[in-house]
């Protein structure tokens, strides 16, 4: 038999010649496809296209069929630009509006179809650090702290970082869309419903603003179409030559406040197909300027798109943010990386043998299994009792960095059902072509624990597995069971379990 230490060669992957990046926004859709030329990224192409997909959430944080309808259309022409590139050289994520959304899953599974590739809806915190990777690779590479903040549709972001690294991340509900529909519904401008804007904004900031001034900042760098619509307009209309002050964005507020209505804004400059929120997007900015005492903001190119560019980079080349989350998660919770370590080499081994039979190929899999065994005792910092619950808990409910939801949640499910009962009803949430593969997953990690128990690496066996579509037959170098009947136990045991969730185990 293959020995179980033998297989530990990492190969590492070639950057496609060719990327792309899509952003699901609130407001808008974008999408930026670019060259990789000795690790930079050069933009051959830019599309994007105003959706409002946040305008369609109905009372109850439904989608409308109308605005599912627009941005499916919107993704059939960029399909069009994405042919000829690999999907795993194209990355599509959404962002507040499908997180809010009770039937995302309806609309991200057509535009799935349309772009033959996944989409990833992130967390608020994922997006402000994709868009403050996005910023920092369009700046000079200058020492310093500097604050982001990027006005999306249905929420804005705040980053503070240095260089590449994120000191601070955090996403506000508030964004250009969500508040002109509160506060400037029906086109008007008026003195009181600017000042209502901003204090529902500044309401919002107060969350943030000791942590982040605690902190500090070099410089201050605005990100999107909002701070860019607002800097264009104040250069235009001659109120500052450095960028966003603090004294021309007030004058720009009152000149606003003084045309009185969304149609006028055309005649200064404003573009039509972002008249109907420019005024909501400059009541946040004037929040941010006061509630964080900022005196002046420049304006950066870069945003969410380019940061899934560059991240996508980092994951090809095995700097992935990702395995530095999952190794900030086992050193918080103290867990016993060693035996993390034996448990994951086991599963990867049995993992080898059966992946194609089992359809688990495609890259994530594998990941999803290696993070799921690194993390699977870290519920253990809570209580030994029931501490797989406490670690699903745990990675269902944290702010990890690089995760999607749905990547995030499977990892949680796999930790879940790691020991103990396993039963289909942990899988509920999922559809059946969802559960089938974390159900195997599940299986070979179960798998992968029993065979340490013993916490002792110089055990751990070597084995053959024969893979059917709901059966596993696991062979072991002759006398190896008789020589560990608590083992033998265990995998009796386990046998008994997977019945549950429709396969059979059987051990020799």
């Amino acid at each position: 038999m293959t020995s179980l230490h033998s297989d530990n060669i990492v190969l590492k992957n070639e950057i496609p010649e060719t990327l792309a990046s899509i952003d699901l926004g609130s407001n808008s859709f974008h999408m930026v496809v670019g060259r990789t030329v000795y690790g930079e990224i050069r933009t051959l192409d830019k599309l994007g296209e105003k959706i409002q997909l946040a305008a369609g959430l109905d009372e109850n944080n439904y989608l409308s069929e109308e605005a599912q309808e627009r941005g499916l259309e919107c993704l059939k022409r960029f399909a069009q630009r994405l042919q000829g590139i690999p999907s795993n050289a194209i990355q599509v994520v959404g962002t507040n509006a499908l997180r809010v959304a009770k039937n995302s899953r309806d609309f991200t599974r057509k535009a799935e179809a349309i772009l033959g590739a996944p989409v990833e809806i992130i967390a608020g915190r994922e997006e402000a650090r994709l868009i403050y990777l996005g910023v920092a690779h369009t700046l000079a590479d200058d020492a310093g702290r500097k604050l982001v903040i990027d006005i999306g549709g249905g929420s804005t972001e705040f980053i503070i970082g240095e260089r590449f690294e994120t000191q601070a991340l955090e996403s506000l509900h508030m964004g250009c869309v969500s508040f002109r529909e509160r506060y400037f519904r029906d086109g008007e401008i008026t003195e009181q419903g600017m000042q209502a804007a901003i204090a529902h904004a500044s309401r919002e900031l107060l969350n943030i603003r000791y942590r982040f001034q605690a902190l500090g900042w070099q410089t201050s760098i605005g990100s999107s179409g909002s701070i860019k619509a607002i800097a264009l307009l104040i250069a235009s209309l001659g109120y500052s030559k450095d960028g966003i002050t603090a004294q021309s964005l007030n004058q720009l507020k009152a000149y606003v406040i003084s045309l009185g209505h969304i149609d006028k804004l055309q005649d200064i400059g404003v573009k039509k197909d972002r008249l109907t929120i420019f005024p909501s997007g400059l009541a946040i900015l004037c929040a941010c300027f006061d509630v964080l005492s900022i005196d002046i903001m420049t304006f950066a190119d870069g945003a969410l798109r380019e940061g899934l560019l560059y991240d996508m980079i980092g994951r090809i080349q095995h700097e992935d943010v990702r395995e530095r989350t999952i190794s900030a998660l086992q050193e918080r919770y103290l867990v016993d990386t060693p035996h993390a370590q034996d448990v994951e080499r086991t599963a990867m081994y049995a993992f080898r043998q059966v992946q194609h039979y089992w359809g688990l190929n495609a890259d994530f899999f594998a990941d999803l299994l290696r993070w799921s065994c690194r993390l699977h005792e870290i519920g253990l910092a809570i209580s030994h009792t029931q501490y797989h619950k406490h670690g699903a808990y745990l990675i269902k409910y944290s702010d990890l960095s690089g995760f999607s939801n749905p990547l995030q949640q499977a990892i949680a499910t796999l930790i879940r059902c790691h020991r103990r009962k396993l039963n289909t009803d942990i899988f509920s949430s999922y559809s059946e072509e969802q559960a089938k593969p974390l159900i195997r997953l599940a299986i070979l990690l179960r798998l992968a624990v029993a065979l340490n128990r013993s916490r002792d690496s110089s055990q751990s066996p070597t084995f053959k597995i024969d893979a059917n579509i709901d059966a596993l037959s696991v062979e072991f170098e002759p006398g190896w069971l008789e020589q560990h009947p608590l083992t033998r136990d265990d995998l009796e045991s386990e046998a008994d379990q997977l019945k549950a969730v429709g396969y059979a185990l059987k051990i020799s």
